[in-house]
């Protein structure tokens, strides 16, 4: 047997082609709906038309006078457990988690009845024959679980703004509303169960970023032991956070197929999303910088309300705990008095979206960051380069617990510079506004924390060369297998095509978290590397054709963070408002970059999603709960030609805490975008006195701007 070259040249690092592409491109993939289940059952949820509690639940004696198999309602499921949430804020615990709505339903679009039928169209037919009767909410306590509509929250304090102020030179503040968001994934949450008889349990394949934890939940709300559970996440067209969290549409569909013993399935419509599945951000934030004559960080205050829905699920404190506690950013300043808090409500659950709190952050510390340049008459460049943390400073400790890690802020604000050439588009700008032109430029820097906990994988060398590989890390649909199959060629220097890459299934693959955070790569990938390692450790020592196997649970050493700064150019137009985002210029710092071309990727992406917060996209709700924007007639999601030129600098600054190097990148363009997007808006207005704008900046909100009419209030 040969022992590896020496001299190979490896992938890692290379824009080497997805393999995932050819299946997919040419409609081989796989994903839930997909899955042949002939046998199978249908599912159509009724879901409540209002909120308040339910006074009556009209259905048919026999399911079959309505061409239905079977109806379910609360009643008929019995005791059920509660879903797992992560209590990385203080009073986030498991919350109520109704499969179905018993007494009171808490937000339109929540289930409160399930029908069965042999077909989608039969069990959607039957279903409009079952019909809740819901009364006034006025008076009644919705959330008697949680006395007062129980906030969670977090505070971190280092000295008196109030005393740093009143000694500051300037002090400016500011307030950010962010948009509700729908995550709008091509693929919607779907979930397919076969009951298998041998084993009195059930395969289910479900669309999810955590198939393992997908399992343990299963297991715990449903009071059945794991091994009557497989969990199999095919591919998945999509995610963005929310396919990460269990929903109670998943328990039902697998509590339906072990009571009636039977394969059952539920793919949920588009306005079924809208409806049920989390939605994204609609934090609104507030906050206060004092700096001196020079323009020096004194101290910074901030506000943070986040909005929660009826039911918590599984990463839904991470938002609120994450805009809090990565304050201040990039920046060094000595005096912080930060809050953060959600609360419960009667709409759809709120999770984690792609950026989950970091946009909330960032576009905050930013737009204060701005102000003050104005205010000081200094360079909104400048002024950046002023107060950024030098590289000496990293590693740096906050007051809110965070560890920034590795990297150099102030080389890559002037790597912006350069990219943009900012100097002349400066003066091109100042010469457009002479003329007449309502144009703005707004510049941000953003930090992320991406990649910290554990992740398991598994390494196998056959004895002829071929390298079999499982993780506990999963994929939805960015890539994955890939960029695996160069980390393994790179440690074991063995050509991709001999490499297997498997994921996904909790009956393969070892236990692991899954995809989330932005730490596939940095977590899942040194788990990998260091499996690799630990087979070419051995392959040296024995030096002959056996099959050499090692398996690892791998736990990062501390928290990768990445950053960027972004620059935007913004022109309005006067008579209409209508805006047009010209110009975007991006660095961003993931660490070790394992694929070029997919890092290139993930940032355009997160920037047409950055874009879409930032001009387009907004969930709005009636005061009674009903959701006005329940279809993409109503929700604006961003098109091709939304999208304007990007001009991507990439740099490469190892994590010191993993065994990769890599830092997250997935989520970037939807942190810096939006903060630099929004700059450029109050740039362009800076003359005409306008003093508060809320995302997304619509031509209306633009025009009222324009013409000084007073901004709508957000809902």
């Amino acid at each position: 047997m040969d022992l590896p070259d020496s001299k190979f040249n490896t992938p890692l690092g290379k824009p080497v082609p997805r393999r995932e592409d050819a299946a997919l491109l040419t409609g081989r993939g796989c994903y839930t709906d997909d899955i042949r289940l002939p046998d199978a059952l249908h599912i159509a949820f009724v879901r409540a038309d209002a909120v308040g509690p339910i006074q009556s639940l009209d259905r048919p004696e026999d399911p079959a006078d309505i061409g239905a198999d079977h109806v379910f309602t609360a009643d008929d499921l019995g005791e059920t457990g509660l879903l797992t949430v992560n209590a990385i804020l203080p009073d986030a615990r498991p919350s109520h988690f109704p499969i179905l709505a018993k007494d009171r339903a808490l937000a339109v679009g929540q289930p409160v009845a399930a029908v069965l039928a042999p077909s989608r169209s039969a069990a959607q037919d039957a279903s409009e024959a079952v019909c809740a009767e819901i009364g006034d909410p006025q008076g009644a306590d919705l959330f008697p679980e949680f006395p007062g509509n129980r906030a969670m929250g977090a505070s971190w304090k280092s000295g008196s703004f109030d005393t740093t102020a009143a000694q500051a030179a300037h002090v400016v503040e500011c307030a950010v509303q962010h948009p509700r968001l729908a995550p709008s994934a091509l693929e919607p949450r779907a979930v397919a169960a076969r009951y298998d008889e041998d084993r009195d349990g059930v395969t289910v394949w479900l669309s999810t970023q955590t198939p393992h934890r997908a399992r343990t939940e299963l297991s715990r709300i449903l009071k059945v032991p794991e091994t009557r559970i497989r969990v199999v996440a095919p591919d998945v067209g999509g995610a963005f956070g929310m396919k990460a969290s269990l929903y109670p549409e998943d328990v039902f569909v697998v509590w339906a197929a072990l009571t009636l013993r039977r394969s059952v399935r539920w793919t949920a419509s588009r306005s079924e999303d809208f409806l049920s599945g989390t939605h994204g951000r609609g934090a609104r934030t507030a906050g206060r910088l004092a700096i001196d004559a020079d323009g020096r960080f004194l101290a910074l205050e901030a506000r943070i309300d986040c909005p929660l829905g009826h039911w918590l699920p599984t990463s839904g404190a991470v938002p609120a705990w994450n805009a809090g506690r990565m304050l201040p950013g990039p920046y060094d300043i000595p005096v912080l008095d930060i809050e953060t808090r959600a609360v419960l409500s009667t709409t759809a659950p709120v999770g984690i979206y792609r950026g989950a709190g970091r946009p909330e952050a960032t576009a905050l510390m930013e737009r204060l960051v701005s102000a003050a340049a104005s205010k000081a008459g200094i360079d909104p460049l400048k002024i950046r380069q002023r107060n950024l943390l030098p590289p000496d400073a990293l590693p740096h400790e906050g007051v809110t617990g965070r560890r920034l890690d590795s990297g150099d802020y102030p080389a890559a604000l002037r790597r912006l510079s350069e990219a943009a050439g900012y100097a002349d588009l400066c003066e091109t700008l100042t010469q457009r506004r002479t003329a007449g032109e309502i144009v703005g430029l707004g510049v941000a820097f953003y930090v992320e924390p991406c990649g910290q906990g554990w992740e398991s994988a598994r390494v196998r060398r056959e004895a002829d060369g071929r390298i079999v590989a499982e993780v506990g890390a999963s994929s939805q649909g960015h890539g994955r297998e890939t960029a695996f199959a160069q980390i393994l060629a790179d440690r074991m220097a063995a050509p991709m095509d001999a490499i297997e890459i498997r994921f996904g299934d909790t009956a393969v693959a070892p236990k692991g978290i899954g995809a989330l955070a932005s730490r596939s790569t940095p977590i899942g990938g040194s788990a990998l590397a260091l499996a690799a390692d630990q087979v070419m450790a051995r392959l040296r020592d024995l030096g002959d054709g056996e099959t050499i196997e090692a398996e690892v649970k791998y736990e990062a050493e501390g928290e990768a963070w990445g950053y960027g700064a972004y620059l935007a150019v913004l022109s309005i137009d006067s008579d209409t408002g209508v805006p047009t985002l010209e110009q975007l210029v991006c660095v961003d710092d993931a660490g070790t970059i394992v694929n070029p071309m997919m890092v290139e990727g993930q940032i355009r992406g997160g920037i047409a999603q950055g874009i879409g917060e930032a001009l387009l996209e907004t969930l709005v709700y009636a005061p009674d709960g009903q959701l006005l924007t329940g279809s993409f007639s109503d929700y604006a999601l961003p098109r091709a030609d939304d999208i304007p030129p990007v001009t991507i600098v990439k740099t490469e600054t190892p994590s010191p805490v993993n065994l990769l190097g890599a830092k997250g990148v997935g989520e970037a363009g939807t942190i810096g975008a939006p903060a630099a997007i929004l700059n450029a808006a109050y740039d362009a207005l800076k003359d005409r006195g306008v003093t508060h704008l809320s995302m997304p900046l619509t031509s209306e909100k633009l025009w009222r701007a324009l013409n000084g009419l007073q901004e709508q209030q957000d809902d």
